[in-house]
């Protein structure tokens, strides 16, 4: 119903060119970073190791997992999983990628607050996005406004959790930025390529969140014209 909605697409548009600006961008930092190894010869996983160790985290396993760029740190199990082309390689990406995800991992054990929050919505979140786009659908189908507002509500909790989570991923790109250079494993010339890796990726939570924001926004209007 609502893709094939005219004014739905024209709603997206914006958040659709910035996610594939993105995509882009992440594919290009990362073809680049892979090029150069640090000047320490440290993989990712020797790197994120290291950052957790100088923060004084022994609780925190590092594991491999399947996928590309499937990176990303499990704060039920203490467990930071890094994608084969992270874990083993020895370049300024897989150090970069892999010293994010350790930064998250550091928030977990200073209780940094917009991650408590974030992990608080996760069930929230997944609720919303599985289930508000068949409660409006059935509620414009069926004229029954109660129900579409309850699906709005519903997706309102996928628009917080994706602006919580934006403090988020910036503050753990900014810890592994900061580590990596205070502990000697980074060269200033070595942070910039790191640094174009990290802030390629935060675009795509960027658009990630734009492009859920804009959807609640054309569900209200719509809702609106409804019941006008």
């Amino acid at each position: 119903m609502f893709f094939f909605d005219p004014m739905y697409l024209l709603f997206l548009a914006p958040a659709m060119l910035l996610a594939g600006w993105a995509q882009w961008r992440v594919h290009s930092a990362y073809a680049q970073a892979s090029r150069y190894a640090p000047s320490t010869g440290y993989s990712g996983a020797q790197a994120a190791h290291t950052m957790l160790e100088s923060a004084g985290i022994e609780d925190v396993e590092i594991d491999r997992v399947d996928g590309f760029l499937s990176d990303h740190y499990d704060s039920s199990h203490k467990v930071l999983r890094l994608s084969p082309g992270v874990y083993g390689q020895r370049n300024l990406a897989a150090v970069g990628i892999a010293a994010h995800e350790a930064g998250h991992a550091i928030q977990d054990a200073t209780g940094y607050f917009p991650l408590v929050l974030r992990n608080t919505l996760v069930p929230v979140a997944s609720l919303g996005s599985n289930v508000a786009w068949l409660i409006i659908f059935l509620g414009f189908f069926l004229h029954m406004f109660g129900l579409i507002m309850a699906g709005i509500v519903l997706f309102s909790g996928v628009v917080l959790f994706q602006l919580v989570n934006l403090p988020v991923e910036f503050n753990a790109s900014r810890r592994a930025r900061i580590a990596l250079l205070e502990s000697g494993m980074l060269t200033l010339e070595e942070d910039a390529v790191v640094g174009k890796v990290l802030n390629a990726a935060a675009l795509t939570y960027v658009a990630a969140t734009l492009s859920s924001a804009l959807t609640l926004l054309y569900f209200i209007l719509r809702y609106g014209n409804s019941r006008n």
